[in-house]
């Protein structure tokens, strides 16, 4: 056994909702070794009684029967997070991760751990406020299909803007290929924007994608920044969250930020296992800096159910500390005709973000877009 630690920490301390697979002795051994296998990685009988077992070691708050088995709420001691999310992430589903029958639910925030994070630069109100529209739901779609040349998609750009839709962005995976290089594009679809912008008197924002290894990824977004991007798209399921967070946090970038959820459909497919909508899409989106958080809609070509997408909204939008709020951007298959249900299941504060279906109404884009506008019910 090793000799007794002290530690000079403070006792505050945020939990972890987990739902566990099994009958009552299963989950509840789960329960225990996340405790242990979260924070100290250890043989737990070889601690003595000390402030390592009495701060350190994961505890377990509560433990009920639940309709799909069994949820704990385990707390973890504030200090162990050090204020970063990558370590943040790394306590809430770190090693867990591997085991079967485990799904982290949500975060249940202490003071003090909410403070370590800035959040999103701008929020639903900042959005509206950079675009001026304050009384509809905001207007997205994506340039698309790969392959199309950059003076195509800026053409795309152009007509879009013209009709009235408020934010184009990249499809994500047009990056940087040989039929269109990333700084060449963004140049093209900023100066169609904003000759758009010019004939019409809007405010629509083009999203170039700067998802991008790490050598690249601040040259990108800061290009981006430099010659007149309206924000930029991201996937923090390929770069991390915390690259999401530093351009976030990073006050001489200042542009929205479009969450992509690509390379995280494993963490919420499984009921039973990794990560819910609601601390992926919505809590984690906004911790790490996302302005608008886009996930797959119910009924489009993806398999999310209402009460995932319903989870998502909240984890959008629930009070969280000083963290502003965030747009939840449904998609993945959306047609104008379903625009009615959308606004009756989102309310008004959320991005519909309709592509393909946009191009199957004719193609005068000019008038597809302002279809869609039309429908949404803006003057």
């Amino acid at each position: 056994m090793l000799s007794p630690t002290q530690l000079q920490i403070s006792e505050e301390r945020f939990s972890v909702i987990y739902t566990l697979s099994g009958n009552r002795e299963e989950a509840y051994r789960k329960a225990e070794d996340i405790c242990i296998e979260q924070t100290i990685e250890f043989p737990a009988d070889l601690i003595p009684e000390d402030d390592i077992r009495k701060h350190i070691f994961g505890r377990i708050e509560s433990f009920e029967q639940i309709e799909s088995g069994y949820q704990a709420e385990i707390s973890y001691n504030v200090a162990i997070v050090s204020g970063e999310i990558t370590q943040f992430l790394n306590v809430i589903f770190g090693n867990i991760s591997l085991k079967p029958g485990i799904r982290a639910e949500k975060v249940k925030f202490s003071p003090r751990l909410l403070q370590a994070f800035q959040g999103p630069r701008f929020g639903v109100q900042g959005i509206r406020d950079l675009l001026k529209v304050f009384d509809r739901p905001l207007l997205c779609t994506a340039i698309k299909p790969m392959g199309l040349s950059n003076k195509e998609l800026a053409k795309l750009v152009y007509q879009f803007a013209k009709g009235g839709i408020d934010i184009i962005k990249d499809d994500h995976g047009i990056c940087n290929q040989a039929f269109s290089p990333f700084r060449d594009r963004v140049a093209r679809c900023v100066e169609a924007v904003q000759k758009a912008n010019q004939e019409t008197g809007g405010n629509s924002l083009y999203a170039p994608n700067i998802t991008a290894p790490d050598r690249e990824l601040n040259a990108r977004a800061n290009f981006a920044k430099e010659i007149g991007a309206g924000a930029v798209l991201i996937a923090p399921g390929i770069v991390g969250f915390d690259r999401m967070q530093a351009l976030a946090d990073d006050p001489s970038f200042d542009l929205p930020i479009l969450y992509h959820p690509t390379f995280l459909g494993s963490f919420v497919t499984n009921p039973e296992a990794g990560i819910s909508p609601y601390l992926l899409f919505g809590q984690l989106a906004r911790l790490g800096g996302a302005d608008i958080v886009i996930f797959p809609n119910y009924g489009g070509r993806f398999s999310f159910s209402e009460e995932d997408c319903h989870l998502i909204s909240r984890g959008a939008t629930d009070p969280l500390g000083e963290i502003r709020p965030i747009f939840p951007a449904p998609a993945g298959g959306m047609k104008l005709d379903s625009i009615p249900q959308m606004l009756e299941f989102y309310g008004q504060d959320v991005v519909l973000l309709i592509g393909g279906d946009l191009h199957r109404h004719g193609k005068d884009l000019i008038e597809n877009s302002k279809l869609f506008g039309q429908k949404v019910k803006y003057p």
